[in-house]
């Protein structure tokens, strides 16, 4: 056992915010490749829907990995891991990458079950995504295993678990809410200051998003910035990717740093709830314009109010 592996032998489950836009993701990989990864890990399976940002924290763990899936259309043919067998000498990959879910449109499942286990034999890593998908077929389980939902999931499994399928439900369910969120700060964007937006950093929260600023606090009317995104929301207008750096809401151009992570149309934003005040975050002397989503943002909503509320004196914690 390599002296991660000790390291980690307690290791049950841990978990991070999914954050928001590929940069940030590829920080979050890299971060978790130093924490997590050893070179003994022969197969790591990652869990997780299209455009949860499966493939940008792969880039950040594995640098410089050729994705057989790449998002731009230009995939690798043949599949090299189906000739792992018939490779030898020095210049041979050590680290191949599968996707489950769009390789079974070409293979038989068993055979890329086969070509797993012979790359392992071999020595070699195996990155799967969709890991699910293949693990009835493998005698074994991943050596690290990660969902992508609204958080980042990080577990190694031992022969008691977990299962892949154990965190399938949790990270299928969760994207909702990241991607509604998500598209939800964009359309505060589309109604904000330009000014204001380039001067703001974006944070993480459950169920919600975070915009931070650090100098001063916006002159927003949050009442009017609410009606404007529900105005939106009612519209139900399509929301679709335009390039890497920006998405269209009907035909409104509008900069994002993840045009992937969003729902296809407004109207599926549900429970789109803003904090009525901009919030001091006297820990990290910024201030905050926070937004909630989901059936239960209400309920959000109050308990963060109630717990920014002093009450024997001047509350200290919110701009009016």
């Amino acid at each position: 056992m390599s002296y991660s592996q000790r390291m980690q032998k307690n290791l049950i489950q841990t978990s991070y915010f999914a954050p928001r836009g590929r940069a940030r993701m590829y920080d979050l990989g890299m971060q978790m490749g130093q924490m997590y990864l050893s070179p003994y890990d022969r197969l790591i399976g990652f869990i997780g829907d299209a455009g949860s940002g499966k493939s940008a924290l792969i880039h950040g763990m594995f640098p410089g990995l050729e994705l057989t899936n790449d998002d731009d259309g230009v995939n690798v043919r043949p599949l090299p891991i189906l000739s792992v067998t018939e490779e030898s000498g020095f210049y041979t990959p050590h680290t191949y990458h599968l996707d489950v879910r769009f390789e079974t449109g070409f293979t038989q499942p068993h055979i890329l079950a086969e070509a797993i286990m012979d790359a392992i034999r071999l020595q070699k890593r195996v990155i799967v995504e969709h890991f699910d998908l293949i693990r009835p077929l493998l005698p074994r389980n991943a050596d690290l295993l990660i969902g992508v939902g609204e958080q980042v999931i990080v577990t190694r499994p031992t022969m008691f678990g977990p299962e892949p399928s154990e965190l399938v439900d949790t990270v299928h369910k969760s994207l909702r809410y990241r991607l509604m969120a998500h598209t939800a700060e964009d359309l505060c964007a589309m109604h904000m200051d330009p000014k204001l937006y380039d001067v703001c950093h974006h944070d993480d929260i459950n169920h919600g998003f975070v915009m931070a600023f650090y100098e001063y606090p916006p002159h927003i009317d949050l009442e009017e910035l609410e009606k404007k995104v529900n105005i939106d929301i009612k519209r139900d207008l399509p929301v679709t990717y335009a390039d890497e750096s920006h998405i269209l809401v009907g035909d409104i151009r509008q900069e994002c740093s993840g045009p992937r992570t969003h729902v296809t149309s407004t109207g599926k934003i549900e429970g789109f709830r803003l904090c009525p005040e901009i919030i001091f975050d006297n820990q990290r002397n910024r201030y905050l314009l926070i937004g909630f989503v989901g059936e239960n943002s209400q309920e959000s909503l109050r308990r963060l109010l109630e717990s920014t509320r002093a009450p024997e004196m001047m509350n200290p914690f919110i701009y009016k």
